[in-house]
């Protein structure tokens, strides 16, 4: 939290504030944190620009059961003169990684990394094909990408990224989807959702396309979602819900007192350290509608005897004032 200010204090502080060293060595004492990056299109720009959830020091959270709402101590700010290319977005430690081209763009086999210790971009090698939006997800630290190509083909329709070498390598796939709307990793296995649910484990090199896995497929179409400790949660209207894999079925997280009732059409989750990290916007009528008020809440869970996960509501607050032409491309935490 006083690294932004312990930067100001010298030129070998600073140094000393964003060296590699000093990340090594909090991780070799395991005092490593999770930092929430967002990022936002502003059309016409056609340039990304990012934010990062950063809780100043010196403040106290949001006591939520208090009749008036206080300051959460969080803001969403904006990472200074950092732009990106619209693609399909996964972290990998300390980096984010953005792949390939966007829907609305052309494709592209173009891989460029934010490092977010450094806040400063760089390009990594190039994937083998050009794609367009592809499905990305991460295990054991490499980067399984499928789908996106323009001209379909089953024996180049999933690469893989060793992050370690940084090379990449194509991925024998016998049950290759021609369109893929969602993808998801549990237990290191990848579920790719497209017209069938096809499953892949690195591990094991092993295909599967099974129909049990359809009940899971229920409402991500169209809604957020994100794994947490190896359990699906996603929002639909009325409220998150989390997938009960043993009974195949959806149900409803309890003990989000204090969260009201999102009447949003954007609405995003993620993985913020094993808590649920839930955006979602709102009209601003001292604007006559032209803006939009972003929200941020911070939702603990944990388990309860009779009700499976129950949730908490750590804290909540508005965050950022956004044009009503804005896009909500997507929130992801990386670990420093």
């Amino acid at each position: 939290l006083y690294y932004p200010i312990l930067s100001l204090v010298s030129k070998s502080c600073r140094t000393l504030v964003a060296s590699p060293e000093l990340y090594k060595t909090r991780s070799f004492f395991n005092r490593t944190e999770s930092c929430l990056y967002v990022c936002l299109e502003f059309p016409p720009d056609p340039n990304p620009r990012w934010f990062t959830l950063y809780r100043k020091p010196n403040q106290t959270l949001t006591n939520i059961t208090e009749k008036t709402k206080n300051s959460s101590g969080y803001v969403l700010a904006p990472i200074p003169n950092h732009h990106s290319p619209s693609a399909s977005l996964v972290a990998v430690g300390s980096n984010i990684y953005a792949i390939g081209g966007s829907i609305e763009n052309a494709p592209s086999s173009r891989v460029s990394i934010l490092d977010c210790r450094s806040h400063t971009w760089h390009e990594a090698p190039s994937m083998r094909m050009k794609r367009n939006y592809p499905a990305a997800n991460v295990v054991d630290g490499k980067i399984y990408v499928a789908g996106g190509l323009e001209d379909f083909d089953s024996s180049k329709w999933m690469e893989v990224f060793d992050t370690k070498t940084q090379t990449w390598e194509f991925v024998l796939c016998p049950l290759a989807e021609r369109f893929v709307y969602r993808s998801l990793v549990i237990d290191g296995e990848i579920y790719i959702f497209g017209d069938k649910v096809v499953t892949y484990k690195p591990k094991e090199d092993r295909w599967g396309d099974e129909g049990e896995h359809q009940s899971m497929d229920l409402g991500l179409y169209f809604h957020s979602y994100c794994v947490i400790d190896n359990v699906l949660y996603c929002y639909r209207p009325g409220g998150i819900k989390w997938y009960e894999s043993e009974k195949r079925s959806w149900r409803k997280l309890r003990g989000l007192k204090g969260l009201s009732k999102l009447a949003s059409s954007c609405v995003r989750l993620a993985d913020y350290g094993g808590k649920i990290a839930i955006f979602w916007d709102k009209y601003s009528p001292s604007s006559g509608y032209k803006s939009h008020m972003i929200s941020c809440a911070v939702i603990s869970l944990g388990s309860c005897k009779n009700q499976g996960i129950r949730g908490k509501v750590e804290w909540f607050d508005d965050m950022l004032t956004v044009p009503s032409s804005y896009n909500f491309v997507g929130a992801l935490a990386a670990t420093l």
